[in-house]
């Protein structure tokens, strides 16, 4: 069946205190999905921000973010009083997200929600630590002493705690233990919420594509709670970490920083800890994008200390193995597999042997020198076809800002008589809707024409990222329509 979806960070949606939310906004954003006959609801990372506020450097890999619970849920629950939420500054920009004003609120506001709650009464709260123990209490334990120490990174705890020594770890659980259940009770409010979202969502017709990064923070739960698992030294500092080389986003590359899995110890361990992050997102998300595909069949590694990715090497990742021991686990899952920037054969025979449909993105097709897999005539069936991702620039950012002769191109591949703003953008959007491709996904910025002010993301900087957000009443039941006349015109759902 052909699908289209539309991408959409939840952090983006409209609504009250600074952020979008699990609110009653997503529940509308759902309905529009699917009045515009969009089988998909494309989104960033659900986990808590870290360095940079992005959702791809986060404290835990399996956590929910706590920016994204709905203060009104728990105000009409009894946990809130409007007037308490009223009282601290989240951010007075409707379409700007302000991270440092949310950092100083919401914990704030949520410990006064933790505060009216009884806890020891509630069964279902039980049930989700129970179940969630493996990640759980290590994450809240990490997040209780990240705080005792000023929200600083683990490597410059004292060494005790850092290296994770019994007796120190048995007197922070007691000497926070109010301050850990805070945590979990912030990821059982979390759980709650998403929970109820995806299950409206399917009711209605509408899957989550969830996006997961392949790699974890280095200033991470993960990292310091399970140090086997990545390439580090005896001082739990990284020998590498990771990024990619030079590409048309850098000529210097980007050095992400992450700590690089230790794929040998992972192998003995069968990928334990990967099935169970795999299972985790089963039930977060009904299809899983993960980024960065390519590093399972070969892995950018640069030096730690670094301050430019240029001088990596490229070394052989796990390959099929993983996905087997993934599959024997948890069956067959719908996966996305990220396979942009520079791909050898050996990783698209990973990508074809696993079977997963990889991705393509019209902005990067229109080179008049090379023919491009990225043109729609390249097209296989088995692939995901995107005007552009988060990293990339708007669709009409981009236009205006490429080289006459790369303009040229485009406009005779379109056959552009003059087309500019939204028109023009949208022959864009029909050329990927009408594709050969099995799924097509469409940012709402771009729907909505927006110029480069609703880009989300500009990869290798810091500041101003991940901070659009649409307008309150933008997606209008006027563009479902419209959105809807074209994806049926090409039988897509």
């Amino acid at each position: 069946m052909r699908k289209s979806g539309i991408l959409m960070p939840v952090a983006s949606l409209p609504g009250r205190y600074g952020i979008g939310t699990i609110s009653k906004e997503a529940y509308k954003f759902v309905d529009r999905l699917k009045a515009a006959g969009v089988g998909y609801w494309q989104i960033l990372p659900l986990v808590p921000t870290s360095y940079g506020d992005s959702p791809y450097q986060s404290f835990s890999t399996f956590a929910g973010s706590p920016y994204l619970i709905d203060l009104e849920t728990l105000i009409d629950e009894g946990l809130l009083k409007r007037s308490e939420c009223g009282r601290f500054d989240f951010g007075s920009d409707e379409e700007c997200v302000d991270y440092e004003k949310l950092y100083r609120s919401r914990f704030k506001v949520l410990k006064l929600a933790f505060l009216r709650c009884d806890l020891s009464k509630d069964a279902k709260y039980k049930r989700f630590v129970s179940k969630n123990r493996f990640w759980l209490e290590d994450y809240a334990l990490f997040m209780a002493i990240k705080d005792s120490y000023g929200g600083i990174s683990f490597a410059e705890w004292d060494d005790d705690i850092r290296l994770r020594k019994k007796k120190a770890v048995d007197n922070y659980r007691k000497q926070y233990a109010k301050e850990i259940e805070f945590y979990r009770f912030i990821q059982y409010i979390f759980d709650k919420q998403w929970a109820a979202l995806k299950a409206y969502a399917n009711k209605n017709g509408v899957e989550i594509i969830g996006d997961i990064p392949i790699y974890v923070a280095f200033d991470s739960a993960d990292t310091w709670s399970d140090p086997k698992l990545f390439q580090l030294d005896e001082n739990r500092t990284p020998t590498v970490v990771a990024g990619c080389p030079p590409d048309a986003f850098s000529d210097t590359g980007q050095l992400w920083g992450n700590p690089l899995y230790d794929w040998k110890y992972h192998k003995e361990t069968g990928y334990d800890w990967w099935i169970k992050r795999m299972r985790h997102c089963l039930k977060l998300y009904d299809v899983i994008r993960i980024d960065h595909f390519r590093a399972f069949d070969e892995y950018y590694a640069i030096p730690y200390g670094d301050k430019t990715a240029e001088f990596g090497k490229w070394k052989k990742g796990p390959g099929m193995q993983l996905f087997r021991a993934i599959r024997k686990e948890l069956g067959d899952i719908n996966v996305i597999a990220e396979d942009l920037g520079y791909i050898t054969p050996s990783v698209r025979k990973l990508v074809n042997d696993c079977g997963f449909p990889g991705m393509k993105v019209l902005q990067f097709a229109f080179d008049p020198k090379n023919e491009s897999d990225y043109l729609p005539h390249n097209y296989i069936k088995n692939c995901v076809v995107y005007t552009g991702t988060h990293d990339n620039d708007t669709l009409l950012g981009w236009y205006n800002s490429i080289s006459k002769a790369e303009r040229r191109f485009a406009d005779r591949y379109l056959n552009n008589a003059g087309h500019e703003g939204k028109e023009l953008v949208w022959d864009y959007i029909r050329l990927a809707i009408a594709s050969t491709a099995d799924t097509c996904i469409i940012p709402m910025q771009d729907y909505l024409a927006l110029g480069s002010k609703g880009r989300i993301n500009i990869p290798s900087t810091q500041g101003g990222n991940w901070v659009w957000r649409m307008k309150k009443g933008a997606f209008t039941l006027k563009l479902a329509k419209e959105i809807n006349s074209l994806t049926s015109l090409y039988y897509r759902k």
